[in-house]
């Protein structure tokens, strides 16, 4: 797809879904649905001839649910039983729905889920329903996974384009693990994360990984966003290498690779202590040769202080030519780019707390 004219923006907050369209150079911005549910997923599945879109909901009166839309959002099926359940054996309770992720462009039937408490769901059915994957649940380590600042959750589902049995996950806290037999048996690859926090600065698991990202085109070269420390794998995470330098702090929640660069990269900087840019700016950092360097991106973005994080599923880039990217902030500010980057555009102001971001060029 080359320079597409439209585009489509799910905007999860603390209290809704907003979806923000673009026309040409023109943005609007629909009216909050789902009025005081948390959403702390979206997702877009692009596979089909039409696009689905999907929305988690989370509501301490009503639960958890997964929606999805076959028209862009302009309506939704919201299904009357959740079709994402643990179960009894587990004896939990699902808390939140923090990942939806298409399967490869070869099984388009396949969706995965990544939850809080940290397991993984797989439907094969285009998520009207899901099967638990119980090796993830069943490893031994799980008992020591420990919860992060935001919770306890599977918040990254990476399926291999082409090796159907082949998924790497990641949460926070306990690192990235990997199955090659179909989510049968789980490996922990996180050798060469630090953890800062931890009497053993390299353990085999713990790590607080925050966002793991790579291209289809070559799934061997992953990035990775830790709790301190920017990472590369040319081994599919069999080793993680830092490509930190350069940058103006090692801390951030997303990292989202270029739709069709598989060399190009973009974060958030924060600072660790203060959850707010270096400077106090808002500066989005973009790197070309998968972590040699890295150079700010801030043209259009605004130059008073900037005070508000950006979380890890905030940020992403579409599948156009040349990409969109977007990011969306904790005072509910969300910020585009049409151009790899290089220029930033306000589509929204005064939302709820931005918790998750995905687009559809069209």
């Amino acid at each position: 797809m080359t320079n597409s004219s439209r585009a489509t923006v799910l905007i999860g907050t603390r209290k809704g879904l907003v979806l923000a369209r673009r026309e040409g150079s023109t943005w609007s911005v629909d009216q909050l649905r789902f009025p005081l549910q948390a959403v702390y997923g979206v997702g877009v599945d692009n596979r089909g001839t039409t696009p689905r879109l999907y929305a988690s909901l989370y509501s301490e009166w009503v639960g958890v649910n997964l929606v999805t839309s076959d028209d862009l959002g302009q309506t939704w099926d919201e299904p009357a039983k959740p079709p994402v359940r643990f179960p009894e054996r587990t004896d939990t309770a699902l808390g939140r729905i923090w990942q939806i992720t298409p399967g490869p462009a070869n099984e388009p039937d396949i969706v995965y889920v990544g939850t809080e408490p940290s397991a993984l769901f797989r439907s094969t059915d285009g998520g009207k329903s899901f099967e638990f994957v119980d090796g993830l649940w069943d490893h031994p380590h799980r008992t020591q996974w420990q919860a992060g600042y935001g919770g306890q959750a599977v918040h990254t589902v990476l399926p291999h384009p082409t090796d159907a049995d082949r998924v790497s996950v990641a949460m926070s806290t306990g690192g990235v693990y990997r199955t090659d037999d179909g989510g049968k048996s789980w490996t922990p690859t996180n050798r060469g994360i630090r953890v800062m926090f931890m009497p053993e600065e390299y353990p085999e698991f713990g790590q607080c990984v925050h966002k793991v990202a790579f291209h289809p085109s070559n799934p061997d070269r992953m990035y990775l966003q830790n709790h301190g420390g920017v990472y590369r794998s040319d081994d599919g995470g069999a080793q993680w290498n830092p490509i930190e330098n350069g940058l103006p702090s090692n801390f951030g929640f997303p990292i989202v690779v270029h739709p069709n660069q598989p060399d190009t990269a973009f974060l958030f900087p924060l600072e660790a202590m203060e959850r707010m840019p270096p400077e106090r700016r808002c500066q989005v950092w973009r790197t070309t040769d998968a972590g040699g360097s890295w150079h700010q991106l801030t043209a259009g973005l605004p130059t008073e202080p900037y005070l508000n994080a950006v979380m890890r599923d905030a940020m992403c880039a579409d599948n156009g030519d040349p990409a969109g990217v977007y990011f969306g902030g904790r005072n509910g500010e969300v910020f585009a780019s049409v151009d790899d980057g290089e220029s930033w555009t306000t589509i929204a102001r005064g939302l709820p707390d931005v918790l998750s971001v995905r687009a559809l060029a069209h």
